[in-house]
């Protein structure tokens, strides 16, 4: 039942190329760090990756792209991402841009094992390009298929031996639903506590779902978007 490994190159040994990966974190807040770099210098290729955001140029998933080893990116907001907007443009990634609550439930529904549903969000737009579409109660929605990796990476606060996890603040947006659709679940943590210090009421991701749990290092606290104003 212990899950602990060593460190994020052993966490993430078996990422293939042309692998699917859930990455967690909200714009580049709650980001599993140390699991991205190891995957920078795995130097696997051709990835698909379902994350809210795409980082930015030289921090976060930005640094999957400098290479590129994306090959395709599902996600609901990359405007600050001046390298993966020039790489979109010309051809050389795919983007599934996706509204950012549809995202959400994609994965949320990979995990609990739907495999599709029904959502307003998109009708009548070009995001319904191709979907089946019906109406309930006089109003329309659009099928979206649901999303399941072969691996989710994420980051959490506190986790223990077991996989439990808890997240801070506004990591716990995208992180718990990323945790649940992946196939092997790999969990970096700030904190690695004795089993039993969580109080189970404040566990946010179950054990069940994780496989692999490490205690990352040097962790940056960067600001995505600085906006400041004279006094």
């Amino acid at each position: 039942m212990n899950k602990i490994v060593a460190n994020a190159d052993i966490a993430i040994r078996d990422v293939f190329d042309g692998a699917t990966i859930a990455i967690g974190g909200f714009g580049i807040c709650g980001i599993p760090e140390n699991c991205i770099a190891a995957l920078v210098k795995l130097d696997v290729k051709n990835l698909t990756c379902v994350s809210n955001n795409a980082g930015i140029d030289d921090f976060g998933i930005g640094l999957l792209l400098q290479k590129p080893q994306i090959k395709k990116m599902i996600s609901s907001y990359v405007g600050e991402n001046k390298l993966f907007e020039r790489l979109v443009l010309s051809g050389e990634i795919e983007l599934e841009a996706t509204p950012q609550g549809t995202l959400a439930e994609k994965l949320r529904a990979g995990g609990a094992g739907i495999p599709a549903f029904f959502t307003p969000t998109g009708a009548g737009t070009i995001v319904a390009t191709n979907k089946e579409v019906r109406v309930y109660n006089g109003r329309n929605y659009i099928l979206e298929e649901s999303i399941t990796t072969d691996f989710a990476i994420v980051k959490a606060w506190k986790g223990d031996a077991l996989g439990n996890l808890v997240y801070r603040k506004t990591a716990r947006n995208f992180n718990p639903i990323v945790a649940t659709a992946g196939r092997v679940t790999i969990a970096e943590v700030e904190e690695l506590v004795p089993v039993g210090s969580i109080n189970p009421d404040m566990v946010h991701t179950p054990g069940i779902y994780v496989k692999r749990i490490f205690q990352g290092s040097n962790y940056e606290k960067r600001i995505e978007n600085r906006t400041t104003r004279s006094n």
